[in-house]
């Protein structure tokens, strides 16, 4: 059994940021990083399940934003690699959550360096520039409200509205330290957001190639096939109404409904395997007890 464990372990840090190395979550002892563990933040980005779920709707999403897309489609390899551009998507995340003070603050400042080099011009001529406090915001916004909104569907629907409102606060520093501006700090603000960026947003040819890259993305082994394929539909189930019909993703009520079934009966064998996560070691860290 516990070779079993190990071996979904693996598959499963495999397509995290600990496959990248480069952050020691275990060092040094006692620095509780940006947040701490008694933050939201730890609570929402220590779950594998949802985060994963998270993570797929929030690309989708992002790929409506015709400015924030141009940057990605000219200054990535994602159609190449796209594994690559999720582990390191993740490792900045795990790293600015979990991570000590010194190795978040220098993700950030690496973050920052690269997207002053993110510059050019969309199809229709607009400029773009990944350093743009607005397009910050943008990809802030689709991510956060994705992982809490993940959280709540497959970890902790109970948890309250005052902590939900105390997470989009807590994440909104990174935001802020990467550039971004008017960063919506609760769940009121990011509905406001989101009614006063629609009119932004287009599905165009380059959106669909998103979603088609995604669903077309080879798993990294035969046993994570059937897992991927879960989590991408779960992914498309978490997006708002109005975004998997612009993206012409409908599902109907009785697939949503085997979908969440499907990932809720797989997340605690998941959480049961991972006991070497990012979380997991920050609590090492913190001289706390494994949960």
């Amino acid at each position: 059994m516990e070779s079993f464990r190990r071996h979904i372990e693996a598959q499963v840090l495999s397509l995290t940021g600990l496959a990248i190395g480069g952050v020691d979550y275990e060092n040094p002892p006692g620095d509780p990083g940006l947040f701490g563990p008694d933050s939201v933040c730890w609570r929402v980005h220590g779950d594998f399940t949802s985060m994963l779920v998270g993570g797929i709707s929030a690309l989708l999403l992002q790929a409506l934003h015709p400015l924030a897309l141009a940057g990605v489609w000219d200054h990535s390899n994602f159609r190449e690699d796209l594994l690559g551009r999720l582990r390191r998507t993740g490792q900045f995340i795990s790293a600015t959550t979990f991570g000590s003070q010194a190795d978040a603050q220098r993700l950030i400042e690496r973050v920052r360096a690269i997207h002053l080099k993110v510059t050019g011009h969309a199809p229709d001529g607009r400029p773009y520039a990944a350093y743009d406090p607005d397009l910050l915001t943008w990809v802030h916004v689709a991510e956060v409200s994705s992982f809490l909104k993940a959280h709540l569907r497959y970890l902790n629907p109970l948890l309250p509205a005052s902590d939900q409102d105390r997470y989009y606060t807590e994440v909104a520093r990174i935001a802020e330290a990467l550039g971004a501006r008017n960063v919506p700090r609760s769940r009121q603000e990011v509905e406001n957001y989101y009614q006063a960026t629609r009119p932004q947003l287009l599905c165009d040819e380059r959106s669909r190639e998103i979603v088609r890259i995604l669903f077309e993305a080879p798993a990294p082994s035969r046993l994570a096939k059937p897992f991927g394929a879960l989590m991408m539909r779960a992914g498309v189930d978490l997006l708002p109404d109005w975004a998997s019909e612009m993206l012409d993703l409908r599902q109907s009520a009785h697939e949503r409904q085997l979908i969440r079934v499907g990932v809720k009966r797989t997340a605690p064998v998941l959480r049961w395997a991972v006991r070497s996560g990012s979380v997991h070691r920050a609590r090492r860290r913190m001289g706390l007890p494994i949960r």
